[in-house]
C-alpha cells in the first residue's frame, strides 16, 4: 500500500453480529495493517441481506477504500459498488474465518506442512500389469504425495520383468523399493536401482550384504519378535543398513499386541529406523480409511516410526496415499508444536463438516418475506429443507414432495432445482453444511461446481 496511512475497510453487518465482528476486528486490524469501520444496517441477521437491500441502506464514509459484505449476501454486487463508489467484496460466511480471508494466518498453523514420515506406496501384483499401466499407477501415487514406489512382486517364482519395471521408475527420477523375499527377484531389482528391500529375516538375510542396499528386517515368527534380534545382529555385523518392521496385524488377529511390539522394538533399538505397513488395517477393515490412516500415522509420529507402507487397492482405501500425506503433516505439527490436531487440517474432514451454520426458522421466514422475485432460495438445516421465492414458502424433508409443490415446468430449471434439492438432502443425511450453488465440502475429495459465483475477498496489493 503506497503512502503512510493504512487502508480503511468498511465491514457491513446486522445488529446481532455487531459485537462479535468488532471483537474480531479489534484483534485483526492492527495485525493486518488496516483501519476497520463497521456499518450496522437495520436488520437483525446479517445473512438475510441482499445486495439490492444493502445498496438502499448503506452509507459509506469518506476515505473508505473497500467494503466487505457478509459472506451469505448473494447476488450481483455491482449495485452495491455503484452506491459505495469503491470496490465491494464478500467476506467469509463465518466470522472466525475473517483473518484467513484477509491474509492473516492462524497462529496455530504457523510452520504447518512439515513432516518426518516417508510414504512408500505399493503397487500390488506388479507382474500382472502392463508397463504402461504400472507407470500410470506409479505417477498417480507420486502426484498424491508418495516418496517412494514399492514394487509388489507375486509369490511363485522370480519375475523376469522386475528389472525393467524398476529401471523405468528410476528413469523418471523416483525412489524405488522392491517387495519380495526371493533373492533371484531382488538382485535384478537392486541392480536396476531399487535401494530398499522388503523384507529379510532368518530365511534370506544372508543375501542382504551382497545387495548393498537398505533392507527391512522382520521377525521370523508372525505375531512375535522372535528372530528379529538375530537378524539385526547379523546385519549390523556386516554393515548392512536396515529398518525394523515388527508387522502390524489386522483387528481380531493381534492388532493391539502388534502395536505393543512396535513400542517394545523401539525400547530395544532406540535409534533404529522403523517402518509400519498400514495396509493390514486400511485394506482389511470395513471402514473409510482416512481415520485409520490418521491414527496410525499419529502413532508412528509419536514413536519415531519414520516410514509407512501403504496400499490403495480396495475402494474404501483408494485415496490412502493422499490421506497419509495429509495425516503425516497433521501429526508432525501436533507432536512438534505440542498442540491438538484439531481444526488444523480440514482436508481430512470429509464425511461430516466441523461446523454447521444455522439461521433458524424465524430468520428464514423473515428472509422469505423480503424476497420479491421468483428465483428459488434453498436452505437445509435441523433435518428440514426450506425452499422459497416471492410466491411460495415450502418446508419439508422429502425433496420429491417439495419439487412437486414448486410447480416448475421448465426442463433446465427443473434439473437445477432437483440437483440442489438432492444436495440439500445429502447434507441433512450426513450433517453437512449446505449452501446453494456450491459444492458440498468433502475435504480433499471436493470437486468445485462450475458455476457463476461472486469472487471471494482477497487481500489487495500492498495489504499484509
Amino acid at each position: 500500500m503506497s503512502g503512510d496511512a493504512p487502508p480503511r475497510l468498511l465491514f457491513v453487518t446486522g445488529r446481532l453480529a455487531e459485537f462479535a465482528l468488532r471483537r474480531v476486528l479489534d484483534d485483526l486490524a492492527p495485525r493486518a495493517n488496516f483501519r476497520a469501520e463497521v456499518a450496522v444496517l437495520p436488520i437483525s441477521v446479517a445473512a438475510l441481506m441482499t445486495p439490492k437491500w444493502v445498496a438502499r441502506h448503506l452509507e459509506v464514509p469518506e476515505g473508505v477504500t473497500r467494503v466487505i459484505l457478509p459472506g451469505h449476501c448473494r447476488g450481483d454486487l455491482a449495485q452495491v459498488e455503484a452506491k459505495a463508489g469503491v470496490p465491494v467484496a464478500l467476506g467469509p460466511e463465518d466470522l472466525r474465518d475473517l483473518p484467513r480471508a484477509l491474509g492473516q494466518a492462524d497462529d496455530r498453523l504457523e510452520g504447518y506442512g512439515g513432516y518426518s514420515i516417508e510414504i512408500l506406496a505399493e503397487i500390488n501384483h506388479a507382474p500382472r500389469l502392463s508397463l504402461d499401466d504400472f507407470l500410470a499407477q506409479a505417477a498417480r501415487f507420486i502426484a498424491e504425495g508418495a516418496d517412494r514406489i514399492d514394487v509388489g512382486c507375486d509369490p511363485g517364482g522370480p519375475w523376469p520383468g522386475v528389472g525393467t519395471y524398476v529401471a523405468a521408475l528410476i528413469d523418471r527420477g523416483w525412489k524405488v523399493s522392491v517387495d519380495s523375499f526371493d533373492p533371484a527377484e531382488v538382485a535384478p531389482a537392486v541392480k536396476a536401482g531399487a535401494d530398499l528391500v522388503l523384507s529379510v529375516n532368518g530365511s534370506n538375510r544372508e543375501h542382504a550384504p551382497d545387495w548393498g542396499v537398505e533392507v527391512v528386517a522382520i521377525p521370523d515368527v508372525p505375531g512375535t519378535l522372535d528372530g528379529l534380534d538375530a537378524t539385526v545382529e547379523f546385519l549390523e555385523a556386516r554393515g548392512a543398513p536396515y529398518r525394523l518392521d515388527p508387522i502390524l496385524e489386522p483387528i481380531g488377529f493381534g492388532f493391539a499386541a502388534s502395536l505393543v511390539r512396535y513400542a517394545e522394538a523401539r525400547r530395544r533399538w532406540p535409534g533404529a529406523p522403523m517402518l509400519m505397513g498400514i495396509g493390514n488395517l486400511t485394506e482389511l477393515t470395513d471402514v473409510d480409511s482416512a481415520g485409520v490412516n490418521t491414527l496410525l500415522v499419529g502413532f508412528c509420529e509419536e514413536l519415531g516410526v519414520g516410514s509407512v507402507l501403504t496400499t490403495a487397492v480396495i475402494n474404501w482405501a483408494r485415496s490412502s496415499v493422499v490421506e497419509v500425506d495429509l495425516a503425516r503433516r497433521l501429526a508432525h505439527h501436533a507432536v512438534t508444536r505440542k498442540t491438538l490436531p484439531k481444526r488444523v487440517e480440514p482436508r481430512l474432514v470429509m464425511l461430516r463438516d466441523d461446523r454447521l451454520p444455522r439461521f433458524g426458522p424465524e430468520a428464514l421466514a423473515e428472509l422469505a418475506s423480503r424476497v420479491k422475485d421468483p428465483n428459488w432460495r434453498i436452505y437445509a438445516e435441523d433435518g428440514k429443507i426450506y425452499a422459497f421465492n416471492n410466491a411460495h414458502y415450502l418446508v419439508g424433508t422429502d425433496p420429491f414432495v417439495l419439487f412437486d409443490q414448486m410447480g416448475v415446468d421448465d426442463p433446465s430449471h427443473s434439473f437445477y432445482l432437483g440437483y440442489e434439492l438432492m444436495k440439500a438432502k445429502t447434507a441433512l443425511t450426513l450433517n453437512k453444511a449446505y449452501c446453494q450453488d456450491r459444492a458440498l465440502d468433502w475435504g480433499f475429495l471436493t470437486e468445485p461446481e462450475v458455476s457463476h459465483r461472486p469472487t471471494r475477498i482477497k487481500p489487495e496489493a500492498g495489504e499484509s
